[in-house]
C-alpha cells in the first residue's frame, strides 16, 4: 500500500504555511490559536523575506553596493514577489535577477547594472563548477600532429563568454575594497567577457579582439581545428589562440 505523502495534513499545513510566508492571506487551520496567527505569520513573513533578501545581497556582492541600499531592497522585494525561492540551497537564489532587471528598467537606475549582474552570478557559476585539471602545455604539444586537422577542443567546465553591452568591469574591480569609490559613469560598448576558474581562483577578462571571440564561440560548440583555421584565414593565429587558452587553463585535455 503506498502512502500518499502529498494528502497528509502536515503537507497540507506546509503548504499554507509556506504560502502565507509568500503573503497569502492564513487559513484557518494553520495556527491552533487564531489570535496567534496574524503576529507569528508577521514574525515568519518579516524573517523570510530579510533572509532571502540578505542571501540576494551576498550572492551579488558588488551590485548592491553599486545601486545602493534603497534601490537593491526594492529590486530584491520586487524580484521575491516575482520569483519566489525554489532551490533547497539559497547559494541559487538569484539566478534569474539579472533577467529580471531587464524586462522591469523601472527598477534599476542604470542599464549597466544589468550586466553587472550577470558578470556576477557568471563569476559565482564559475567558482562552483566541477573541477577539472586543465590542459598543460607539455600535454598540448605532445598531441599527435595528424589528429589535429579533426580534433574539438575541450574546455574547462568553468569556462563562460557573455556578451556585455556595457564597460562594467572598471566598476567591478573598484568595488572590491572595502572603501565606497566614486563610480565613473560606464561606457556602453558591446564587447564579450570570458568567465572562468582554472583552479582555485576565479577569473575573467574581455576578449583580445572580434577574432578570438568567433574562435571561442565556434569551439565551444564543437567545431574542429578545420573549421577554425578557416574563420581566422591563417593556421598560425589559431595555434596561437589555443595556446593563449592553454596557459590560461580553459582547455581540458
Amino acid at each position: 500500500m503506498r502512502a500518499d505523502a502529498d494528502a497528509t495534513p502536515l503537507a497540507d499545513q506546509q503548504r499554507a504555511l509556506h504560502a502565507a510566508m509568500l503573503g497569502a492571506p492564513a487559513g484557518p487551520g494553520l495556527l491552533r490559536e487564531p489570535t496567534q496567527r496574524e503576529p507569528l505569520l508577521r514574525i515568519y513573513q518579516n524573517a523570510y523575506r530579510a533572509r532571502l533578501i540578505a542571501a540576494l545581497r551576498d550572492n551579488h556582492g558588488v551590485l548592491p553596493r553599486a545601486m545602493g541600499d534603497e534601490a537593491f531592497d526594492a529590486l530584491a522585494e520586487a524580484y521575491l514577489q516575482a520569483h519566489p525561492s525554489r532551490h533547497p540551497s539559497i547559494r541559487w537564489f538569484g539566478h534569474r535577477l539579472a533577467e529580471f532587471m531587464a524586462a522591469h528598467p523601472a527598477l534599476v537606475p542604470h542599464p549597466a547594472f544589468v550586466d553587472l549582474a550577470r558578470m556576477e552570478w557568471a563569476l559565482r557559476e564559475a567558482f562552483d563548477a566541477a573541477d577539472a585539471v586543465p590542459m598543460t602545455p607539455q600535454e598540448l604539444a605532445a598531441l599527435p600532429a595528424d589528429g589535429w586537422p579533426q580534433r574539438v577542443l575541450r574546455f574547462h567546465p568553468s569556462v563562460q563568454v557573455l556578451t556585455l553591452d556595457w564597460q562594467v568591469e572598471p566598476a567591478w574591480r573598484a568595488l572590491q575594497g572595502e572603501d565606497e569609490p566614486e563610480l565613473e559613469e560606464p561606457e556602453a560598448g558591446e564587447h564579450p567577457l570570458i568567465v572562468w576558474r582554472p583552479m582555485l581562483e576565479t577569473r575573467w577578462r574581455t576578449a583580445a579582439n572580434a577574432l578570438e571571440a568567433q574562435l571561442l564561440a565556434a569551439a565551444m560548440r564543437g567545431e574542429d581545428f578545420i573549421v577554425l583555421c578557416a574563420m581566422a584565414g591563417d593556421a598560425a593565429r589559431v595555434v596561437g589562440t589555443i595556446q593563449q587558452w592553454v596557459a590560461e587553463g580553459l582547455l581540458l585535455p
